[in-house]
């Protein structure tokens, strides 16, 4: 239920809770000084137009409240384009401006961001003016970390990857990182950048129970170079949660109206692994994205979990997951209901 207007959590100044690092846990980012939160929010799907400004400010009060303090975002979040970090700079000076050096907020850029050649890619060009313009929407000078959100063949890496460096250099970012690259080349940007002075900083795949990619080639060369990760979709993009269990659609659920997700995903097969994972999760005394979550956690090589939250109790739940330690006998269970090690259901 959207709270009121007047509600006190909103007109009054916001003091964030003297607990708010009592309760989520932290992991050290692979060889890097920085600690991230286990639970990291992400604004990908629920910080744009379809949702009001003091919905979205409920959430990012409540996750600093939590010590969900890692916020991460892209350049065409939205929709449209820019709005999650228009709104989060809008969040940032109206309430969250004093914690500041509290947050470790992160931006990409990578994908469709403006028309025409030099709105995509992993050009110099791009990255740079498309942080240049993130920094504008967020109301920040800097950011904790830059992305480069995906793989351009197009683009030497080389280019992208001097562009990074030099970003870092600028003091417009404090740490670099890479998402949705393959090993190879996760580790040929780690040589580049460390000829630059610079390391890599945190790598940020897609990881899930139901998208076991990263565990083959990936997950193991970020072992051997002591690079953190933070994963995205840990409940598959809603997939991982009890909504679709009789195998309809609520109105209100991810498949309603994501061009991520659609009907056509609760197949028999999907339908027979979330009921087996959910029955799991009963033994284990978790709920369905709670056991999603505690699971992709369940390896030190993942520092973080991002989740997107459409309400607080999202975050709650989340952070009970960060704490819970999954028992040998709770991973073997899961095992027929996941995608195979190194593959995918997707």
């Amino acid at each position: 239920m959207p709270i009121a207007a007047d509600d006190p959590r909103l007109t009054s100044a916001f003091v964030a809770s003297s607990t708010r690092y009592d309760d989520v846990p932290f992991l050290r980012s692979g060889a890097s000084g920085i600690p991230l939160p286990r639970i990291s929010l992400g604004l990908w799907q629920n910080f744009g137009s379809g949702r009001t400004l003091d919905s979205q400010r409920e959430i990012l009060r409540h996750a600093v409240d939590r010590g969900v303090v890692h916020i991460d975002l892209a350049n065409n979040y939205g929709p449209p384009y820019g709005a999650a970090e228009t709104t989060f700079g809008t969040v940032l000076d109206s309430d969250l401006r004093p914690y500041r050096d509290e947050l470790f907020v992160s931006t990409k850029a990578g994908y469709d961001m403006w028309p025409g050649p030099y709105g995509d890619g992993g050009s110099r060009k791009y990255l740079v003016r498309s942080l240049e313009q993130s920094l504008t929407r967020m109301r920040t000078d800097y950011v904790d970390v830059f992305y480069s959100h995906r793989v351009d063949t197009e683009t030497p890496i080389e280019e992208t990857v001097t562009a990074l460096a030099d970003i870092v250099r600028s003091g417009k970012a404090l740490y670099v990182g890479i998402s949705n690259y393959p090993a190879e080349l996760t580790r040929r940007a780690h040589e580049l950048l460390a000829a630059e002075g610079v390391r890599l900083f945190i790598h940020q795949p897609r990881y899930s129970l139901f998208d076991r990619t990263p565990e083959t080639e990936l997950f193991p060369t970020l072992r051997e170079l002591s690079v953190g990760s933070a994963v995205f979709s840990p409940l598959s993009q809603g997939l991982l949660t009890a909504k679709y269990l009789d195998g309809t659609v609520p109105a209100d659920s991810r498949a309603a109206d994501s061009r991520f997700l659609d009907e056509s995903a609760l197949t028999d097969d999907y339908l027979e692994r979330i009921r087996g994972i959910d029955g799991v999760a009963r033994g284990a005394g978790l709920s369905i994205p709670q056991l999603a979550v505690a699971w992709v956690l369940r390896d030190p090589v993942v520092t973080t979990a991002i989740i997107g939250a459409s309400r607080p109790s999202q975050i709650d739940d989340a952070v009970q997951a960060s704490k819970a330690t999954l028992s040998d006998d709770v991973i073997a269970a899961l095992e027929p209901f996941a995608a195979p090690s190194g593959g995918s259901l997707r």
